[in-house]
């Protein structure tokens, strides 16, 4: 009894380094290439949707600089800064 645990222990071993580690690899590596790209229209939309923030950003700071020189007590809630997500983009 003692010699089959012994030896179905390294065999379990080895079978799970020789076998199972490179399925495990393998498998999710077929995944990783089967998931969706991002497609032409994605990427477009994507960026209209973040010309369309940045408008509306610049409305927002704009509507704040009005109501700050019409009542020179009112603080904005969030300092304007710029944006970290300039982009060179010359349409």
């Amino acid at each position: 009894m003692e010699d089959l645990f012994g030896l179905s222990v390294p065999l379990l071993a080895i079978a799970a380094i020789f076998i199972g580690l490179p399925w495990l690899i393998l498998h999710y590596v077929t995944k990783w290439k089967q998931a969706p790209k991002i497609t032409v229209e994605d990427e477009k939309l994507l960026d209209e949707m973040f010309n369309l923030a940045r408008r509306l950003e610049d409305r927002v700071n704009t509507v704040e600089r009005i109501i700050a020189a019409d009542h020179p007590d009112w603080k904005p809630s969030i300092a304007p800064s710029p944006s970290p997500y300039q982009l060179d983009r010359r349409n």
